[in-house]
This record gives structure tokens, C-alpha cells and sequence, in this order.
């Protein structure tokens, strides 16, 4: 390690002498050809932007030389993306072409860091700001908002994400620039990250392997953090947010400020919630929860470096519900319940070389999860021994070198891997101490035309997995020593065709692999959050799949279509299985496999008739279906569904400005496309609004949010719910109150 410290501090010492290198210029209407104060302009490989003023003028300073794209956005105009060579010795003169359709943005999670409309790959991107208006509790609840996303719930506190009908270790999570790794096999694990602090989510849907290796099968969820404050600039927030149904509370801190060289930003969020009331208003005991949550940064950048180090703790007290008993509105922890620690420690460092760049991220993570069991007959006696605690520790890693362009060809070589160990210290073992190792090396290239794009890559992955002998042989516990290596090769090939005009078509061909995790490989005991005694296969295979995937958009002034439809064909996929036995009073399942295929797509229309700007009018439908090589359906399939949404945006309106209003209501059709151990799920709708706005008193700003989710108090059950086989029906009317104050 020592040795590639040395060579990564020897390359920075090497890369060229300092100079200013700016770039400047203004920005104007191709209409009124008046300057556009405001718009935004960016620098992707450089991760540098700024803003035009009022005279519509901008200016860089202290860049590195090369060439690099620039990307200009601005509301109401369309998006483009710039080639400029540095140093440069005239002005840029940039005209903006007036458009009815939204500001694009930068998608982060795809390796060339382009706008959605020059991406080979079709990513959904939302901001958290645009999630929580629309009164979601948790970041894991927010993105069931984006399309072909659902969640797995286990009450209102603990949700795992769903892409297209895959989920748990299937889909890779990404924060702070690395991987996230906490326990996330386990059913009634949630998500373990707070939307504080979060700028934007991006959903890869499909196998990603080719980027991020194991674990990426099904898709990613790519968590991008806020930002730092514009240079010579200092902020701060605070917000507090209201939750009728929960009687929850969720307070947040934030400030930062940044000068020529250094950044540095601070968040504390702290929520509480009581438990949840059904449609029926019945309280669902023991799923209140409490989260705080601190994140902090600091930046430097020069001209031939920047650096990230940031830090983020999480730390989620959380009931386990198991039935419905005693009402109450405390928010007093009672047993059974898990206390989850997560901490996350990553170093991005860019070294900016001559027309080329190296992308190093370092990241290491501690995840702490303790469950508790407790006396039935005294629940809120929370001073008790864990009977489980398992510690994560994981070290991870991602260099990635930015090659020079060859012609059109733009191309990307890394290196990737893991290191981490799994430590047992309650008294009840789940999984066995173990040691996982990964590596992978990849390629990648982007080729450019004017209407074609091509992009296409290689990947080798190898996965070891080494752990001990536990328990006594013979004994209901034992676990046997395992040591397994696992190794993949995979690809991706994609294309977009912009052939005719405001329509454009993307064509993606992928594999993508997943290694068995622990669980399934070494289980041998009785899994409490799930009521289940699972047994693990020490013989089983790699996951491997193959997804095509088409996207069809067409664009204009008045309306936007889009269809994306998909399917995934996986073999080796791994399921637990019902083997007809009980042990220790509970139903026995195995881990096994068999080759199944998933296929469906989104679709959906979006009406905004120019020049009624202000009115939207959007409609989607999303379906999934899942079944195995003998016809049998997967389990937790989400039913599909259709949302229709009408709202309003006014850039002024009285004493609010960026005001807006919603209403929309979501049909989910029955579910009765089952496996053998589930049962029907009847369809139902569920109807939200939502308006709020920005108002300024004295030299503060305000932001006003009201929201209304299942407004109609409608008693349902989702199929995705871990509740449902008890009967319990998922949360009732909530509504939102959040008031945000920024200087």
C-alpha cells in the first residue's frame, strides 16, 4: 500500500507547473440576442463549474491544460455540450437555443459524465429536494418514485430497493464515490443511508457489471452528495420537517463555505418517528424508529488536483414488528428491534495529467448491526445483550485512468477491488467470520459521431470468499469452513441513434454477474427477522445474466414520449426455497437455483403545451414480470401500475417564486402472478397532493413544502410489504410539513 501511495504523491509532483489557464465569455439568446444571466456551465472531467451574470458574462480560472467538454444548461433553453481546448487564447461567445423542455443535467454514474441526452446508457436521475416534496419518509421510500424502482418494506423505517424485480445483493449501492456494504443480504436490512445530504439519485436499471463488478447484476442506485458552496462563498441551512401519520419530527443542520483553493461542508440530521396508522387506523406496534445522521467534507483543488475526503456516520435505532399489539404514539424503543452503526470514509483524488486524467477513490466502511431480542412480556426493557452483533469491516477501491482521445474515441481503464472481513460477537451466528476479496480490471470506450453514438467495454472479476469452521459438527448451528473462488468475464455493448428529428432510440446489450454471498453459501440456523431457518449451499455458481434493453424517446416544445422496455435473461439465479421440514418451530428453507428470465419496460407521456409553460401533465406505466425455466413466477414481483400526475410550476406567484402544485394518483393492479409460497395481492389506488413555494423575509430565504400521501386514507397492502403474510396493511394518510431557511 505504502508503495502506491508513494507513486500516486510522485505523479501529482510530476504533473505540469502551475498556471492560470483561464477560460472566459458570455452566453446570449439566439432570439433577442440578449445576454442569459444564470446559466450553468460545467466542466464534467474537471468536476468545475460557474454561472453567468447578469451581463451574461462567465470566466474560469486556474485549469489545467488539455481538452475537456463543457456542458451549458439553463432553464428554458436547450442543453449543449461545448469541445474547448485550454489554454485558450479568445473569449467564448455561446448562444442558447429558448426550448420548452427541462434543463438537462450531468449523469454522474455512467463513466464519461455526460448529459442524459448524449448518454449511450438510459439512466433515471432525480434530485432528493424534487423526492421529498412529494412526502417521502426516507430516502429508501423517495425513490419508488423513479421509474422501474420499488421497495421491499418492512414497516415505515426500513425499505430495500427494488430495480425491475431484482434486489438485495443484486442491486449495488453507491455513496460518497464508493461502494456500500452493510449487511445488505439480509430481508428486513434496510437501506442504511439518509437522503440528508444527498444532492441527486441516479438508477441504472440493468447489469452494470461492466462498471462496477459483482453485485451489479440488477442495477445500481447511485447516491450523488451535495455539492460544496461556490468559490468565495459561505451558506447555511436549517430544516425542520413534519410527518402526520408518524407523529415523526426530522430536524437538519447544514453549512458550508468555500475560498480558492479549500471547501469544507457540514450536515446533522436527526429524525424520530412513532409507529405508523394503517388506512384503518390501527397503529402497527413496534415500527417507530429514530435516525441521526452527520456527514462532512472537505475539499482542495489546484490546478492539477482535486481531492474529496468525506465522512459520513449514520447511526438507526429500529423496531422489528412481528404483530399488531399495543397503541401508543411513543417513540420509546421497545424489543424486538436492531440498532444499525454505519460509518463511510472515502477519498476521491483526481490528478489532471496533459489531456488525460487518473481517478483514484479510496473508501473504508464499518457497519455495526446489533438485534435484540428482549421479554415478550416486558418489551420497553431495552437494556438488554444484543443476541446478534456482526461487524463489516470493508476497504475498497477504484482507479480509474482517463485516456487521451484517440480520433472520436474517448476511452476509460481501471482497476477495482474489496477487502473485508465479517466478525461474529452476539451469541446467535447468522453467517460465520469470514474474509471476502475482490478484484476487477475493466475497459471501456465511447465513440462519437453526429447523430450515432457507440460505447462498448470488457470486464474480469475474480471473487474469493474464506471462512471459518464455527458451532460443533453435528449440531444444529455448525457451520462448515468454507473457501470458494469465483471468476467472471463480462461485456457491453450500447448504441444511440438521434436518425430523425426530436426522436432518438438507445440500444444497450449487456451481461452482468453476481457471486453467492454468505448467506447463501454457509446458512445454518433460523433467520429471526424473517421466521425462517434457512440453510445455505456450499456448491453454488455464479449468477449470470444477459439484458437487452431499448429506449425510445421523442421530444418537442409540446409533449415527450417515452418507452423503455427490457429483458433479462439470468442463469444460476439463487433462491431460498421451501424444503417441507421445521426445525426448531420454524419452516426450513434451501438456498437453489435455476435459470429464470425477467421482461418488462416503462413507459410514459408528458404533455406541456407551449406556451402554457406552467402546466404539466405526465402518465406512466411500469410492469415487470419474473418467472423460472418451468414456468413457476418469482417472488416479490411488484405488481405493475399506472400514475397519472397533473402539476403546476410558476416561476412567480404573489409573494411565493418557483411555486408549484401537484396531484396524482397511483393504480396498482393485482398481483396474482405468485410463487408457491406466496399469496394474491388485490390492487388498489392511492391518491397524493402537494403544493409549496419560495418566499424571502428580510435577508432570509424560506422554502414551504405541504404534501399529502394516500390522501383518501385508503387501507391497503403492497405486495413488496414483509407485513404482508401477517396481514398487516401498509401506512394510512400522511401529511408533510417542511420548512427549510437558507442565508
Amino acid at each position: 500500500m505504502h508503495k502506491f501511495l508513494y507513486m500516486l504523491f510522485a505523479l501529482a509532483i510530476a504533473t505540469q507547473a502551475y498556471s492560470q489557464n483561464p477560460v472566459s465569455g458570455n452566453v446570449t439568446d439566439l432570439d433577442t440576442k440578449d445576454p442569459i444571466a444564470g446559466v450553468t456551465l460545467y466542466f464534467p472531467k474537471l468536476e468545475k463549474g460557474t454561472n453567468t451574470d447578469l451581463d451574461g458574462n462567465f470566466e474560469f480560472k486556474n485549469l489545467p491544460a488539455g481538452n475537456f467538454d463543457l456542458i451549458i444548461s439553463s432553464i428554458g433553453y436547450s442543453s449543449k455540450t461545448l469541445k474547448v481546448s485550454i489554454p485558450s487564447s479568445n473569449d467564448l461567445n455561446i448562444v442558447l437555443s429558448p426550448s420548452a423542455i427541462e434543463m438537462e443535467t450531468v449523469i454522474v454514474s455512467t463513466p464519461f459524465h455526460q448529459l442524459q441526452s448524449d448518454n449511450v446508457m438510459k439512466v433515471e436521475r432525480e434530485s432528493v429536494s424534487e423526492l421529498n416534496k412529494r412526502g417521502a419518509i426516507t430516502l429508501a421510500e423517495g425513490i419508488t418514485q423513479m421509474p422501474g424502482v420499488e421497495s421491499v418494506t418492512t414497516g415505515a423505517g426500513i425499505g430495500k430497493p427494488v430495480i425491475r424485480g431484482l434486489s438485495s445483493n443484486r442491486v449495488l449501492v453507491y455513496t460518497q464515490g464508493v461502494r456500500l456494504e452493510n449487511q445488505q443480504f439480509g430481508d428486513e436490512h434496510g437501506l442504511g443511508v439518509s437522503s440528508s445530504g444527498v444532492e441527486s439519485v441516479e438508477v441504472i436499471k440493468g447489469p452494470a457489471s461492466l462498471l462496477y463488478g459483482s453485485d451489479a447484476l440488477g442495477g445500481v442506485l447511485y447516491l450523488n452528495p451535495e455539492k460544496y458552496a461556490d468559490e468565495d462563498n459561505t451558506n447555511a441551512d436549517a430544516k425542520y420537517a413534519y410527518q402526520t401519520n408518524t407523529l415523526g419530527s426530522e430536524v437538519n443542520l447544514g453549512v458550508k463555505t468555500s475560498g480558492k483553493k479549500f471547501k469544507f461542508l457540514a450536515r446533522g440530521n436527526y429524525a424520530t418517528h412513532s409507529d405508523y396508522k394503517t388506512g384503518s387506523d390501527v397503529r402497527v406496534t413496534n415500527t417507530r424508529f429514530k435516525e441521526s445522521d452527520l456527514k462532512a467534507g472537505v475539499g482542495y483543488q489546484t490546478q492539477s488536483y482535486k481531492g474529496d475526503l468525506r465522512y459520513n456516520y449514520n447511526y438507526s435505532q429500529l423496531g422489528i414488528p412481528e404483530e399488531i399489539g399495543v397503541q401508543s404514539t411513543s417513540k420509546d424503543q421497545m424489543t424486538p428491534n436492531q440498532e444499525v452503526g454505519n460509518h463511510i470514509l472515502s477519498l476521491d483524488n483526481k490528478f489532471y495529467l496533459k489531456n488525460s486524467s487518473l481517478d483514484v477513490k479510496l473508501g473504508y466502511l464499518f457497519n455495526n448491526r446489533k438485534e435484540f431480542e428482549g421479554d415478550p412480556l416486558h418489551p420497553f426493557n431495552t437494556n438488554v445483550d444484543p443476541v446478534l452483533e456482526l461487524h463489516l469491516n470493508t476497504l475498497n477501491y477504484d482507479v480509474k485512468y482517463n485516456a487521451p482521445n484517440w480520433g472520436k474515441f474517448q476511452t476509460i481503464f481501471g482497476v477495482q477491488g474489496m477487502h473485508q472481513t465479517n466478525e461474529n460477537l452476539g451469541e446467535e451466528i447468522l453467517i460465520p467470520d469470514a474474509t471476502v476479496s475482490d478484484f476487477g480490471i475493466l475497459g471501456t470506450t465511447h465513440y462519437h459521431l453526429e447523430k450515432i453514438d457507440f460505447q462498448g467495454g470488457f470486464r474480469f472479476d475474480n471473487r474469493s470468499i474464506d471462512s471459518k469452521e464455527m458451532g460443533t459438527l453435528g449440531e444444529e448451528g455448525y457451520f462448515a469452513a468454507l473457501n470458494r473462488s469465483f471468476t467472471s468475464y463480462n461485456g457491453a455493448l450500447g448504441a444511440k441513434f438521434d436518425l430523425f428529428s426530436n426522436l432518438s432510440t438507445r440500444i444497450n446489450l449487456a451481461s452482468g454477474f453476481r457471486a453467492p454471498n454468505l448467506a447463501e453459501l454457509t446458512s445454518n440456523g433460523t433467520h429471526e427477522g424473517t421466521n425462517r431457518y434457512e440453510i445455505g449451499n456450499p456448491e453454488l455458481k455464479n449468477e449470470q445474466n444477459f439484458q437487452l434493453d431499448v429506449a425510445f424517446e421523442f421530444k418537442n416544445k409540446h409533449i415527450e414520449v417515452f418507452a423503455n422496455p427490457f429483458y433479462n435473461n439470468i442463469n444460476n439465479y439463487i433462491y431460498i426455497n421451501p424444503n417441507g421440514e421445521f426445525i426448531g418451530g420454524n419452516p426450513a428453507y434451501d438456498y437453489v437455483q435455476s435459470n429464470v428470465k425477467l421482461y418488462g419496460g416503462e413507459a410514459g407521456i408528458h404533455f406541456h403545451p407551449h406556451p402554457i409553460d406552467w402546466l404539466h401533465v405526465e402518465s406512466s406505466f411500469e410492469m415487470v414480470r419474473g418467472e423460472k425455466q418451468n414456468g413457476e413466477d418469482l417472488p416479490l414481483i411488484p405488481a405493475a401500475s399506472i400514475t397519472n400526475t397533473l402539476r403546476t410550476e410558476f416561476t412567480k406567484m404573489g409573494i411565493l417564486s418557483n411555486s408549484y402544485a401537484f396531484a396524482s394518483a397511483k393504480t396498482v393492479l393485482d398481483q396474482d402472478r405468485i410463487s408457491n409460497f406466496e399469496t394474491r395481492t388485490p390492487g388498489y389506488t392511492l391518491v397524493s397532493a402537494g403544493l409549496g413555494g419560495e418566499f424571502k423575509i428580510s435577508s432570509l430565504n424560506f422554502n414551504l413544502n405541504v404534501s399529502a400521501n394516500n390522501l383518501l386514507n385508503r387501507s391497503y397492502i403492497s405486495h413488496l410489504s414483509r407485513l404482508k403474510p401477517d396481514g398487516i396493511q401498509d401506512r394510512g394518510r400522511n401529511i408533510t410539513l417542511s420548512l427549510q431557511t437558507s442565508i
